[in-house]
C-alpha cells in the first residue's frame, strides 16, 4: 500500500513541479550549451563570436567531406554551430539566453520568450509604416492629378470655356504657327490645338472641389508632418469662435457665417467651396446662417423640387406604375 502512495506522490511531483535543468530540449541549442559549441565564453565579445563561427564553419561544412556518413554528421554539426551563431549574434536573443542560463526554474517563461521572439516579425515596423504611407502618398498624388487632367480635358469639351479659350489663343497668336506649318498634317494640328487650349484652360481656370489641382500639403506625408500645427490651429479657431462669439456675443463676420451656412447644409468643405461665389452671396443675403431662415430656405427648395417632379413626365409616369402595380418584390426561389 505504501509502495502505490509513493508512485502516487511521484507522479503527482512531476505533474506539477517545474523541472529546474539548465538547458530545454527544443529550445536554443537544445541540450547543448551555445558558447560551448562555438568554443566561446559568456565574456566572448560578438566580433570574436563572428571570427570563431567562420573558423568552425569553413572546418566543418559537409562539401569538404566525401562519404554519406561524413557528409550527414558534417551537416548536423555544422547546423549546431550554425543555430548557436545565430542565436548569440543577436544581442536580444543572447540576452533571453543569457537568461535562461541564469533562471533554470523559470521553465514556461522560456518558452514564451524563446516563441515571442522567433514568431515575431524580422522587420522593423518603423519600416513598414514608411513604406506603406510612402505607397498611399504616391497613390493619392498621381490620383489627384489623373482627376485634375480628366476636369480638363472635360471643360475643354465644353463651348462656353472652349470658345473662350480659342479667344485667349487667338487674341495671344498662339495658333498662328499651326497655320504657318504646311507640313504638319491636319491630324497633328488639331492635337496640338487641343494641347494649346487644354493649356489656356489650365492657365486661366480656377478648378475647385475634388478636381482641383493637386497640392504638395495634400499628400499623406505632409499632412502627418503638419498634424501638430493642424491640431494646434484648429483648438485656436474653436477657443476663439467659443470666446468672441459663445461668452462675449460679438456678432459674425463674412467667414463664420460662410461657415455656418455650410454646417446647416451639412456638407464638406471641398463641395462648399466648389460654389459659384454669386451663389455664396445669395446665400449670404438671404441669412441662411440663421437656423431660422435655413429652415424656411430649405422649406422651399423642397416644395420647388415637389413641383418640379409634379409637372415631369416622367415621374407622372413613375407615379401611375407605383399606383397601378404597386412596389416591386423579391422573389426567392429555394427549388
Amino acid at each position: 500500500m505504501m509502495f502505490f502512495k509513493l508512485i502516487t506522490l511521484g507522479l503527482l511531483l512531476a505533474l506539477f513541479i517545474q523541472p529546474a535543468w539548465t538547458f530545454i530540449d527544443g529550445l536554443y541549442c537544445g541540450m547543448n550549451n551555445c558558447y560551448d559549441v562555438l568554443g566561446v565564453t559568456r565574456d566572448t565579445p560578438k566580433r570574436e563570436i563572428a571570427s570563431k563561427y567562420r573558423q568552425l564553419a569553413r572546418k566543418t561544412h559537409p562539401d569538404l567531406f566525401k562519404t554519406d556518413e561524413e557528409k550527414e554528421k558534417a551537416a548536423e554539426k555544422f547546423r549546431e554551430i550554425a543555430t548557436a551563431y545565430e542565436i548569440l549574434k543577436d544581442d536580444e536573443s543572447r540576452t533571453d539566453y543569457d537568461y535562461m542560463l541564469d533562471n533554470p526554474d523559470e521553465f514556461y517563461s522560456h518558452y514564451y520568450r524563446y516563441y515571442r521572439r522567433r514568431m515575431a516579425p524580422r522587420v522593423d515596423i518603423r519600416i513598414v509604416l514608411a513604406v506603406t504611407i510612402s505607397i498611399i502618398s504616391g497613390i493619392q498624388y498621381f490620383t489627384s492629378w489623373t482627376r485634375y487632367d480628366s476636369a480638363i480635358r472635360y471643360l475643354v469639351t465644353v463651348p462656353k470655356y472652349r470658345l473662350r479659350a480659342q479667344q485667349i489663343a487667338k487674341e495671344e497668336k498662339l495658333l498662328d504657327h499651326l497655320k504657318r506649318n504646311k507640313k504638319m498634317s491636319k491630324d497633328d494640328a488639331r492635337q496640338e490645338e487641343e494641347k494649346i487650349l487644354r493649356e489656356i484652360v489650365r492657365d486661366r481656370m480656377d478648378i475647385r472641389g475634388g478636381y482641383a489641382k493637386p497640392e504638395w500639403t495634400d499628400v499623406l506625408w505632409v499632412q502627418l508632418v503638419l498634424l501638430p500645427y493642424t491640431l494646434a490651429t484648429w483648438v485656436y479657431w474653436y477657443g476663439r469662435w467659443f470666446w468672441k462669439f459663445t461668452l462675449l456675443g460679438h456678432e459674425y463676420g463674412t467667414e463664420e457665417k460662410l461657415y455656418l451656412i455650410r454646417r446647416n447644409m451639412g456638407i464638406s468643405r471641398t463641395q462648399f467651396d466648389a460654389m459659384e461665389e454669386h451663389t455664396k452671396e445669395d446665400y449670404l443675403e438671404m441669412e441662411l446662417w440663421k437656423k431660422d431662415e435655413f429652415a424656411e430656405w430649405k422649406r422651399q427648395q423642397e416644395e420647388e423640387l415637389k413641383l418640379k417632379l409634379a409637372n415631369s413626365a416622367q415621374h407622372k409616369q413613375y407615379r401611375r406604375y407605383m399606383k397601378n402595380h404597386g412596389p416591386g418584390r423579391m422573389y426567392f426561389d429555394d427549388s
